[in-house]
């Protein structure tokens, strides 16, 4: 198997285990642009849910009743559930569709 798809893919498969770190790394050390290409790709996918925690403080600020708060947190948890398992679903697909890939 060559190197460089797997360490494609492991910038993919990284968000269960090296979340930024690895890509970052990665992009920063790797002189294959297709390698490169990919491994932004991840970093980008894992800094989303990261960023979405920013989502779960808008609603204090908007606290009109206990009720509507509560609807609101629950409604904004929902959301970032289903866009986080997205986002986990999509890098495990484009890992393996990496390392199914034969051009690298």
């Amino acid at each position: 198997m060559n190197t460089d798809k797997l360490i494609a893919a492991l910038c993919y498969f990284s968000i269960f285990f090296a979340g930024f770190i690895l890509p970052i790394v990665v992009y920063l050390l790797v002189q294959n642009p297709e390698v490169k290409k990919h491994a932004l790709h991840a970093l980008i996918s894992h800094i989303i849910p990261a960023a979405t925690v920013i989502f779960v403080i808008i609603p204090f600020f908007f606290m009109w009743s206990v009720e509507a708060f509560a609807a609101a947190m629950v409604l904004v948890f929902v959301l970032l559930a289903i866009i986080n398992i997205g986002i986990v679903i999509w890098n495990i697909v484009k890992g393996i569709q990496v390392l199914a890939h034969d051009e690298f």
